[in-house]
């Protein structure tokens, strides 16, 4: 049965794009931690990160750090943080998360947005890569 996340990659379900190639699906996280929360996936459904074939481990990380650069760009911040947990998706997936404190990277406190809000945010994002 596919991920949550290759039915929002396939279109099945909406979600907040911020950019796409090949292999990666950038779009952010509707529960954010902070505003500009947004997570990075393959397009190939792997459940754990180090399953992943090296060369596409490595295109994730390099695809990460351009979304994480604009994000830098366009949302007030310290630092982008990223985490990867995969406890909750068996589905890898980066979380490029703004800081303003470490508090922000704990998943304890979330943003809530509006529709509006999440649209103008992602095409902040795509517009700084």
């Amino acid at each position: 049965m596919s991920s949550i996340f290759t039915k929002i990659i396939n279109g099945e379900i909406p979600s907040y794009k911020v950019a796409e190639n090949e292999n990666f699906y950038a779009f952010l996280d509707i529960n954010p931690n902070a505003k500009g929360h947004t997570l990075v996936v393959p397009k190939k459904e792997v459940n754990k990160l180090f399953d992943l074939e090296e060369s596409l481990y490595n295109e994730l990380m390099s695809f990460s750090r351009q979304i994480g650069l604009a994000i830098e760009k366009c949302i007030p911040c310290n630092r982008v943080g990223m985490a990867v947990i995969g406890l909750e998706v068996p589905h890898v997936h980066v979380h490029l998360i703004p800081l303003k404190k470490m508090e922000d990277i704990q998943f304890k406190k979330k943003e809530k947005l509006e529709p509006e809000e999440f649209e103008a945010i992602a095409k902040k994002i795509a517009e700084n890569l």
